[in-house]
């Protein structure tokens, strides 16, 4: 066995027959837990030997809290201002009391946290490093994982990696991943995501999401990889072997893949972060099986070191039912981190899972569909016994403390949960070395030669979608004597929405990024003659992000996937501008399946992207690269198409994705252009002669 890098800085560290191995609660002896050189599992029954009631019910408890450098003036901090030492109450996106980080380590015993800053990799690695400083303290020295999501797409309007306010090397969204159709890149991808992470001494992922987008209104499609099963697990199948490797080890970022079983079966649309879309709806018989589990039936085989439950209730009276896989139907009408149908007996015993089950953000309080009536000791109590082993968004150790104490779990349950948290860290070498060099993870992130490898990703993520007498692309021949208007149409964000904005490092409004939108373009493609005003064009660019709901609140209806001005492009505007330029160029970002019926009649040439990059989208349109992406979605043909009866129930089925729609319907599902190109998956044109 090869030695261990052991490095210990608030405990001491103990020589064994010429080894190192850290003192990690302090007896000045080497205890079976300190012992590299034993088996993992029996280090794991040592460790859980010594911990009591409160350290076990901290491992339960995984929570976010901001960092030193994310504190208002005058509140406090330790450790030089890197750790916040912040009490205080929130109201928004959910109530809850937020505490000091001191208290989360040392009193709650927690070892899970979420950082969410987009923070320099010189300031992550001071926190992380310093965390697990605190944890190293400890009575039993058990080390923190450190959590993020991901954080290698774009999610603004954003002209290129020189203007993108993202700390890791920004690919496109992720739909603009599945839509480049290229999984040698996708494993690009995957590698340097790895290496950022763990230069950046964040170890686990909270990611990625496999889940199936088949209700068009799902707000958060933005985050998966489109309506194809087939597409989600090969794109699975790469990306969890280069995160992982075969097996966890201190090289390894451990996964959560999400959000089991596959969170785009929703009711109309609605998100189960809200009352309004609690439920997991199955109207189409055999949907579950076939359109949903297929990815994470593929993740699984590559065994992701976690997978995390939706929020969300399987509704038998909103289903066709039986569902297959359940022949005798749904048991219980609980959120899924609650069902043991779903994760003991689906998920772990006939799926296979070996590995851990990690709720959703906030399952344990607001969230708790179908447990309201429980308090929260009995949702503790209801929650170990479905399996799950470790609960998000929460501080409420005293209630899986007092299930214990009460004897109202089985210890042996409790510790058999536990101990697979405890692997993980074993496995990733927290125990050893949880500490990273700060110098090391500036020098290898986001490098130019990362940044050159995906700015291929968003010119390979651009989808053409019309191009009426081959008006593009715009080579210079074309462009020679015309003159050119730019103009970005989306959303003016307000002073409450900026202060979130700010937060993660992005202080630029879009009519800031508008203004100088000219600038930019002109820098990189100076053949363009640009002019301010569109009356003075012969040939219109627009760029066009409609951007309709909210990740946390209920639209008053159904969410609105017309492009206008309630989704914020202004489209009678971009009908002036057809009206007074020869030839209009419309790109439309798409985190949604939009309705095209107002903006395709406009466009003369029309691209779709996915937060991509607009000097991207420029080479596609001025012919600097053949347009190769390929849609993810099928964009619906009209609101008829995604109408809603008085019974509540749609024209199209919820649980279905768009290419298999019409196999359910009466009328036409897929939107149809005016050259009678039909926008379903898959589609996407290359130019000709190129």
């Amino acid at each position: 066995m090869e030695p261990k890098q052991v490095v210990a800085r608030k405990k001491e560290i103990i020589v064994v027959d010429g080894l190192s191995f850290k003192d990690l609660n302090g007896d000045g002896q080497l205890n079976p837990y300190e012992d590299w050189r034993l088996p993992v599992e029996d280090r794991i029954k040592d460790l859980l030997a010594r911990m009591n009631h409160r350290e076990k019910a901290g491992m339960f408890i995984l929570t976010d809290k901001p960092m030193g450098i994310s504190v208002e003036e005058g509140e406090p901090t330790s450790h030089d201002g890197i750790i916040s030492e912040v009490e205080k109450d929130h109201e928004y996106p959910t109530p809850k009391h937020e505490f000091p980080t001191s208290t989360l380590i040392h009193d709650f015993q927690l070892r899970h946290l979420i950082v969410r800053e987009n923070a320099t990799p010189e300031e992550m690695v001071t926190y992380t490093n310093t965390i697990q400083e605190m944890a190293e303290e400890s009575r039993l020295g058990i080390p923190m994982v450190i959590i993020s999501n991901s954080r290698n797409e774009n999610e603004d309007a954003t002209f290129n990696a020189d203007q993108s306010v993202r700390q890791f090397t920004t690919f496109p969204g992720t739909l603009g991943l599945a839509a480049m159709d290229d999984l040698d890149l996708i494993k690009q991808f995957a590698a340097i995501g790895h290496e950022e992470f763990l230069a950046n001494n964040i170890r686990k992922g909270y990611m990625y999401m496999v889940d199936t987008a088949t209700d068009p209104r799902w707000f958060r499609t933005f985050g998966t990889f489109g309506e194809d099963p087939a597409t989600i697990s090969a794109i699975a199948e790469v990306i969890i072997p280069v995160y992982q490797g075969d097996v966890l080890d201190e090289d390894a970022i451990a996964l959560t893949i999400k959000h089991f079983p596959g969170g785009g079966a929703r009711e109309n649309g609605f998100d189960p972060h809200y009352a309004e879309g609690k439920f997991n709806v199955y109207p189409t018989a055999g949907s579950l099986e076939k359109y949903h589990l297929p990815p994470f039936k593929a993740a699984i085989q590559h065994n992701p070191a976690s997978i995390m439950p939706y929020y969300a209730i399987p509704s038998e009276e909103k289903s066709a039912t039986p569902q297959a896989p359940f022949d005798r139907g749904f048991d219980e009408n609980v959120a899924f981190a609650y069902n043991k149908q779903f994760i003991q007996e689906l998920l772990r015993d006939e799926l296979g899972f070996k590995g851990y089950v990690n709720s959703d953000t906030g399952v344990l309080g607001s969230m708790a569909w179908g447990v309201e009536n429980l308090c929260l000791t009995e949702r503790a109590v209801k929650i170990i016994e479905a399996g799950t082993n470790v609960v998000s968004g929460t501080t409420d150790v005293d209630a899986f403390q007092e299930a214990m104490e009460k004897g109202l779990v089985s210890m042996e349950r409790v510790d058999g949960l536990v101990a697979q948290l405890l692997a993980e860290m074993f496995a990733l070498g927290l125990f050893e070395n949880p500490y990273k060099d700060a110098a090391h993870a500036t020098a290898v992130t986001n490098t130019p030669e990362k940044q050159a490898i995906a700015y291929t990703a968003h010119q390979k993520s651009v989808v053409l979608l019309k191009n009426e007498d081959n008006v593009l692309p715009l080579t210079k021949n074309k462009l020679a004597g015309k003159k050119v208007y730019v103009e970005l149409f989306t959303k003016l964000y307000d002073e409450k929405e900026m202060v979130g904005r700010r937060r993660v490092g992005n202080n630029t409004n879009t009519d800031e990024i508008n203004a100088n939108l000219p600038n930019l373009i002109q820098a990189a493609f100076p053949h363009i003659d640009l002019v301010a005003d569109y009356h003075d064009a012969d040939i219109a660019i627009l760029f066009a992000e409609p951007i309709s709901g909210s990740y946390f609140e209920a639209t008053p209806t159904y969410l609105d996937l017309q492009i206008h001005k309630e989704t914020n492009v202004d489209i009678e505007k971009i009908a002036a501008i057809r009206q007074a330029v020869d030839q209009t160029i419309i790109n439309v970002n798409l985190d949604l399946p939009f309705i095209l019926e107002n903006l395709e009649p406009l466009a003369d040439g029309l691209t779709a992207s996915f937060d991509t990059f607009i000097q991207a989208i420029l080479d596609v349109i001025l012919g600097e690269v053949n347009p190769s992406g390929k849609l993810p979605l099928t964009l619906p043909k009209n609101d008829a198409a995604v109408a809603v009866d008085e019974n509540g129930i749609c024209a199209s089925p919820n649980d279905v994705p768009g290419y298999d729609k019409e196999k359910y319907m009466d009328i036409p599902y897929t939107y149809e252009d005016s050259q009678g190109n039909k926008y379903g998956l898959g589609f996407g044109l290359q130019y000709e002669n190129a």
